[in-house]
């Protein structure tokens, strides 16, 4: 273990994985435009590959030693909510800012086939916003309330951002898989519940057609590895974990080169003020391809 602040590195610090060398390696992993074409019309796309078995190991590993809050890298985080069990296997956490912390989970931002489908659906240059942890052990639930991700995020403008969720076990609905209403991207930005409130907190703010859409939710069914790729306005959330099994999840979020400050107030815990209206750059928002 060590506590070197990688966000000064803007390039990768490992080899876990293969940086294409010129344009025809990099289509490979271009999306196609059926799949485009889904996640415009439905506000999300999922079932995309972007790790290995062997990018899966690595990544469980530094999540297994993030999760011990004696870890030297903790300081790093911008924000850690542990239950704090004695238990590593039974620890229920939600992190910000591993990026910081470990080679793995560094280097993923850089992983191609996540830089290029990124690229494609927000349709421009991408830059880095942040990062975040799931960790849901088994039997220890852990529910996330419906929400919409930008309803956090009104502190960044304009809205180009794009979140993508990726999985580190095999998930389902009875593991607390992510659950997404189709086409509610469309229906403008909602209050923000609380995250780790009841399940149906945005409830209060919505009309009788929106909460009648709750009823038919379509759950992301994934396998280690997979991920899927959700707009800032889609209402999604995830019931609790009481199998077996776990349910490790960790996140990307990314915007559009170009999107600017919308606070003199601090962006995230740790990081310089940037300025509002001045451009969301630096050490700590790399851009990840042009």
């Amino acid at each position: 273990m060590n506590s070197k602040d990688l966000s000064t590195f803007h390039e990768p610090v490992s080899s876990i994985f293969k940086i294409p060398k010129n344009e025809d390696e990099w289509q490979a992993y271009k999306l196609s435009q059926d799949q485009i074409d889904f996640f415009h019309t439905n506000g999300y796309l999922s079932g995309i590959q972007l790790l290995d078995e062997e990018q899966i190991q690595t990544l469980r590993k530094e999540l297994a030693d993030l999760s011990d809050p004696k870890h030297p890298g903790h300081k790093l985080f911008y924000e850690y909510h542990s239950n704090e069990s004695a238990d590593p296997n039974t620890v229920i956490f939600h992190a910000l800012g591993h990026w910081r912390i470990t080679p793995g989970f560094h280097d993923v931002l850089w992983n191609p086939q996540f830089r290029m489908a990124a690229k494609q659906l927000l349709n421009g240059a991408v830059r880095f916003w942040h990062d975040q942890i799931f960790s849901k052990p088994a039997k220890h639930g852990g529910v996330v309330a419906w929400h919409q991700d930008y309803s956090y995020w009104t502190r960044t403008i304009e809205m180009n951002h794009l979140t993508c969720w990726i999985a580190l076990d095999d998930v389902d609905e009875e593991n607390g898989c992510l659950q997404y209403i189709p086409k509610s991207h469309e229906w403008g930005l909602l209050e923000k519940p609380n995250l780790t409130g009841e399940m149906d907190g945005l409830k209060k703010f919505m009309t009788a057609e929106q909460i009648q859409a709750l009823e038919n939710p379509v759950p992301v069914l994934v396998k280690a590895g997979q991920c899927s790729f959700h707009h800032p306005l889609m209402v999604h959330g995830s019931k609790a974990n009481y199998t077996d099994r776990s349910r490790r999840a960790f996140v990307i979020n990314v915007f559009r080169d170009g999107v600017i400050s919308n606070s003199d107030e601090t962006l995230l815990n740790g990081v310089p003020v940037i300025p509002k209206g001045e451009k969301m750059d630096g050490q700590f928002f790399p851009l990840l391809l042009t």
